[in-house]
């Protein structure tokens, strides 16, 4: 198999797992829900920015980018469709109609999130706005038009812009690692660089059709602290799934050439990096960057004095519950690479690499959130 056609395969396989089982995506994002719990003000202020602006339309027609699949797509959704009709309720104001569009690749599990439907319409904040409140699914990839256009009023997307279109050209050198990791060689971060300015430009340049004057977009994902791209502190997300992989190469189980030619369609941006894009690509003024902090692995469980860990049983719990989540997102693209033989035991061995790392060698993963307005 070429590399092109094994790296078209990955891109295809680019979706969480769906479902609501042990491993789905659906039982394994609570971190993605606490960021959207964490920018509820901000996705607020930035609706009810622009309806005045608007002066309060008859219809609403909002868009989730990436809504993956579970309850995380209508915890974001109820946060909107509240903001809106609590908006008009406060300006007198008769609620609209909203119809509320969720965009993912076709391969999304689309089925489970619209079993979720009737209990998002009975927990919305006035259920009057049922019967005026439509759901519908998008299938496609957001670096391509999906609305007409100037049809949108409000776009949302979470974790989901640090997804790239497609594995970046030029990193063939990276051979040891399925993304970047400091000290990275400059032509792998370069191209990695690369890639995300030409995808979030183009991503803008979509939106840009779609969106009315005015109209606002609110954007949540994975990034990094402004700092040397090349340091050893930069990039770490990925490092232990690496190590994971590579730890199965010297066990015969996986192929050293097979983890060469593999490395993920993902970039975690710092703050310049983003805000040039959006000023070269001209379309949005820019409102807000925010960023949340946590760490990496996730730990839930310290000792008050000293902030270490003290309960070896709950440490690897954590762990487990820490590479039950990447599973979640990176299983299906391992999958189309490697093949589902190996799957139990990389992440059984991910947990076991996650449980030994001490307190004092956790790193920081910054969430950014970005608010834009459509000039």
């Amino acid at each position: 198999m070429s590399s092109s056609t094994s790296r078209d395969r990955l891109v295809d396989a680019l979706r969480m797992k769906g479902g609501d089982g042990k491993h789905s995506y659906a039982n394994n994002s609570l971190i993605q829900k606490d960021l959207l719990c964490k920018t509820k003000l901000i996705v607020e202020e930035s609706i009810k920015e622009m309806l005045l602006k608007m002066d309060f339309p008859e219809c609403i027609k909002v868009a989730d980018l990436g809504c993956s699949s579970g309850q995380n797509t209508f915890v974001a959704m109820s946060q909107i469709v509240n903001a809106i009709v609590e908006s008009y309720q406060q300006n007198g104001r008769n609620s609209p109609e909203i119809d509320c569009c969720l965009n993912d690749l076709p391969e999304n599990d689309f089925n489970t999130t619209f079993t979720l439907i009737p209990s998002f319409h009975e927990k919305l904040m006035d259920t009057n706005v049922k019967g005026t409140c439509f759901v519908s699914g998008v299938p496609g990839s957001f670096y391509t038009r999906l609305f007409p256009r100037k049809s949108l009023h409000f776009v949302h997307s979470s974790y989901s812009i640090h997804w790239l279109s497609k594995v970046p050209d030029g990193i063939e050198d990276n051979k040891k690692d399925i993304y970047l990791r400091g000290p990275c060689l400059p032509n792998v971060y370069k191209s990695y660089l690369n890639q995300f300015q030409n995808d979030f430009s183009l991503f803008l340049r979509m939106r840009s059709e779609e969106i009315v004057t005015n109209g606002g977009m609110v954007l949540m994902f994975l990034g990094r602290e402004a700092s040397d791209p090349l340091s050893k502190d930069c990039f770490g997300n990925m490092s232990l799934l690496s190590d994971s992989l590579n730890d199965l190469v010297s066990e015969g189980l996986v192929k050293e050439s097979d983890v060469e030619s593999f490395n993920l369609p993902f970039y975690n941006p710092d703050e310049g990096e983003v805000r040039e894009i959006v000023r070269n690509e001209g379309s949005f003024e820019f409102n807000k960057f925010d960023k949340f902090e946590f760490p990496f692995p996730p730990k839930t469980v310290e000792c008050e004095e000293e902030g270490r860990y003290v309960d070896q049983s709950r440490r690897l719990e954590n762990a487990k519950m820490f590479a039950r989540s990447t599973r979640s997102i990176t299983e299906s693209m391992l999958v189309a690479h490697f093949g589902d033989a190996i799957i139990d035991r990389l992440f059984n061995k991910l947990a076991h690499l996650a449980a030994q790392i001490s307190s004092n060698r956790y790193k920081t993963t910054v969430q950014c959130v970005v608010s834009l307005t459509r000039k």
